[in-house]
């Protein structure tokens, strides 16, 4: 039987765990006047884990950051954030920008610069005004503080409606534990790795190759089964932090339970913060022959443009619902399916059940109303057969608003 442990809820965000400083400033990034530049400060010692987009069109700070963790073996000590600018498709003019920032501020920290990452956001091929950022750094560094989470969290938006930050808190062996997270991500959202940006920070001692593993196997059951828009950005990262006393091997399976626990969260938030979005969809497919084969018709009725319209509509189409499923390319009998939304079943055993549509469309009608509440899941629960596979993922509905939110973008 796996382990268990209780993780609890604090404040913090990802200077909740013990050694962690950051900050969020207004260095004049962004025309809004809103906070654009951010920077996460990790105890000496700490390992560093990064997932990043796969796109090919890659923004250069994506490149400096997976070439100095493997440098480094995983060592860090600072990522520097900016917002407004994605600085990607820029030309050499990314890269050598990316190298002044963080050399810059390596300088003001007293640390290898090569133990200093850069993350970038906001639009495509406009690249970051640096006489802003440069004139931001000390600032930014003298704004560094153990509680400085949320002004990070904030000054890492774009799009986004609401900060995404969590902290949470458990007892193992006597040890209090504490792990961090922020992210942004409101659009481009359907990554192969992460997505937009996300930073976790936790007070254990790991070895770097084990830390390395958890950090993939959390992002795999977190930000990769989420969708918003079918698009991925170029600049997608998701940074990893642990620094402390090392943590007892056999607990590590207790551990993992957090990281993930935060990935999670902050995934679910960015999908319900998609652009235009009135309520997070959720789909847990059963029954499948492995993990990655549910989670994968998981994540096509997530990602189904007509399931998403569906949702909007306040309609229970389940009509929609089963033929993503059948084109997710995952092989299953369709005389096994077994279809609820919320708590109204609606297929069994293949064959179409009478149910109250007006019912199934209340249900609907009572989460998606735009605000922001524990209620706002629209539950899809598919089962396709008898096998031990599981997986789920996170989507949103689709508005019009999308639409206006992305027309409007740069004009």
């Amino acid at each position: 039987m796996a382990q268990s442990v209780s993780w609890s809820t604090i404040e913090g965000g990802v200077t909740a765990p013990a050694g962690f400083e950051a900050s969020g400033i207004t260095a004049g990034l962004k025309e809004s006047g809103k906070p654009d530049l951010a920077l996460v400060i990790a105890p000496e010692g700490a390992v560093c884990a990064g997932t990043f987009t796969t796109s090919v069109m890659r923004a250069a700070c994506v490149d400096l950051c997976a070439e100095r963790l493997l440098a480094s073996e995983g060592q860090c000590r600072a990522v520097l954030i900016n917002s407004g600018q994605a600085n990607a498709c820029t030309g050499d003019r990314g890269l050598i920008d990316s190298r002044r920032a963080t050399q810059a501020l390596a300088d003001r920290l007293g640390v290898p610069f090569d133990q200093v990452l850069i993350c970038s956001t906001g639009v495509i091929g406009v690249p970051i005004p640096m006489q802003f950022l440069l004139a931001g750094l000390d600032p930014l560094v003298d704004a560094l503080a153990v509680d400085g989470g949320a002004a990070a969290a904030a000054a890492i938006l774009t799009t986004d409606l609401v900060e995404k930050q969590i902290a949470l808190e458990a007892e193992i062996e006597g040890r209090t534990v504490r792990i961090g997270g922020m992210a942004k991500g409101s659009g481009m959202i359907h990554p192969d790795m992460a997505t937009m940006l996300g930073y976790l920070t936790c007070d254990a001692g790991v070895p770097a190759e084990v830390w390395r593993a958890m950090v993939q196997r959390a992002v795999r059951r977190s930000f990769n089964v989420i969708t918003v828009d079918g698009d991925t950005s170029t600049n997608d990262t998701f940074l990893g932090f642990a620094a402390g006393e090392p943590f007892p091997f056999n607990q590590f399976e207790l551990l993992e339970q957090g990281v993930t626990l935060v990935a999670q969260h902050l995934a679910r938030a960015i999908a319900r913060d998609g652009e235009g979005a009135t309520c997070l969809i959720e789909a847990v497919v059963e029954g499948a022959s492995s993990e990655p084969d549910a989670v994968q018709i998981a994540r096509t009725i997530c990602g189904s443009s007509l399931v998403k319209t569906a949702v909007h509509g306040r309609d229970p189409n389940w009509g929609r619902i089963v033929a993503a499923a059948g084109r997710s390319g995952v092989v299953f009998d369709p005389q096994e399916i077994s279809l609820w939304i919320g708590e109204h079943q609606l297929m069994e055993n293949g064959q179409p059940l009478g149910f109250d549509r007006l019912a199934a469309s209340t249900y609907m009608q009572q989460r998606a109303h735009g605000s922001y509440l524990v209620d706002d899941t629209v539950l899809i629960h598919l089962m396709i057969g008898s096998g031990p596979g599981e997986g789920r993922a996170w989507g949103c509905d689709l508005s019009d608003q999308y639409v206006r939110i992305n027309a409007d973008y740069t004009t």
